[in-house]
């Protein structure tokens, strides 16, 4: 398997700054690429500490980049806010769906909102709330999308009201709006995995459409593959969870986006080193090697590769890394459209026993996917 795309920016960590990552793409109405990403600026790395989102601009496709300084504080009230989702809406307006972490009694609250920006990102309006009842919410970023009828999507998983006293395992639901943003409807039945027992069940969702128009939903397990179902209905009811052939993976998060001729997955396939001892900090396998999947049929080689005809051979075929270090770990990507390619970025471990450290991306030419 060849190595493709070349690192165009690396945010490290440092002193107040010990993680940068999670973010998403976007291109502004003057040309520019927004990366905007989660910059913890306190003592502390875990999920619940102290964070905002901050920005880094790229005024030629990619190559380049400057520091576009801090683009939203968290409020007085809030842990943290992280987990960033960019959107063109469809008057014009930047969006951005962030998560908010805070206290409610003795409950760890984890939202979703959107807040929308009338110039480009110099300010922003005030948050709409994107579920309508409280509780932990795991929203990655970048999977905020739209569907070709207009209808936005939000895919979640639910852990229950109270995260300080441990998590419940998780259940998926689907938020949709069909005015733009400005209010949101639950899916009405959670996506529960086939394996009830399981104390991880399912997590981290993702939304692809199709070209036959069905909703294409898959999600992190602990069961070795990513497990998916599919909608019919624009994201309101789904069938049954089945395991996604194609996409190995240990218990880590994929994305897949459309990117020219191209639909991208990028993800943590299982390899040799998940049987290595080294872990991450908590005793995970790393999450390496980062691997870029491509298909040329809006995705639907990668739903029916498994099924004859050759199809898992060319699903192989087309898979490159994008980064091969055993000792390092990748994760929680995002991907973008670019002239010349696109771009993805993701967490990098930069040399710690933790993979969520510091941010890079990478940008791959479409010339290097044929060449």
């Amino acid at each position: 398997m060849k190595k493709i795309g070349k690192e165009v920016l690396f945010l490290s960590t440092g002193e107040k700054n010990p993680r940068n990552g999670e973010g998403s793409l976007l291109r502004l109405k003057d040309g520019r690429i927004l990366y905007a990403y989660t910059q913890y600026y306190g003592d502390s790395w875990q999920d619940h500490a102290i964070a905002r989102v901050a920005a880094y601009y790229s005024s030629d496709e990619g190559e380049t980049w400057y520091d576009g300084g801090i683009l939203i504080e968290k409020d007085t009230d809030a842990l943290n806010i992280m987990s960033v989702s960019l959107m063109r809406m469809r008057n014009g307006d930047l969006g951005l769906l962030h998560l908010r972490k805070s206290m409610k009694g003795d409950d760890l609250l984890c939202m979703p909102y959107l807040v929308r920006s009338a110039d480009e990102g110099k300010t922003f309006g005030e948050p709409v709330p994107c579920m309508t009842e409280d509780g932990y919410y795991v929203v990655n970023n970048d999977r905020l999308i739209r569907l070709k009828n207009g209808r936005l999507l939000i895919p979640a998983a639910y852990h229950g009201k109270s995260g300080n006293r441990g998590l419940l395992p998780g259940a998926l639901r689907v938020c949709y709006s069909d005015d733009d943003g400005q209010s949101w409807t639950m899916s009405p039945e959670a996506v529960y995995s086939p394996f009830r027992d399981d104390p991880t069940q399912l997590q981290e969702p993702g939304l692809y459409e199709l070209p036959d128009g069905r909703v294409w939903m898959w999600c992190r397990t602990a069961y070795g593959h990513q497990y998916q179902c599919f909608s019919c209905d624009g994201g309101e009811t789904w069938g049954s969870v089945t395991p996604c052939l194609c996409f190995t993976s240990p218990d880590s998060p994929m994305q897949i986006r459309g990117a020219g001729a191209y639909t991208v997955a990028v993800f943590n396939p299982l390899s040799y080193t998940c049987l290595r001892p080294n872990t991450e900090g908590w005793g995970s396998p790393k999450r390496t090697p980062y691997v870029c999947a491509v298909s040329r049929d809006g995705g639907l080689s990668f739903v029916e590769a498994t099924k004859g005809g050759g199809g898992f051979r060319a699903f192989t075929a087309s898979c490159c890394f994008l980064e091969d270090d055993p000792n390092e770990s990748y994760c929680y990507p995002a991907i973008l459209e670019v002239a010349d390619g696109f771009l993805v970025a993701y967490y990098h471990s930069n040399g710690t026993g933790i993979c969520l450290n510091s941010t890079k991306i990478t940008k791959v030419r479409y010339d290097e996917l044929t060449g």
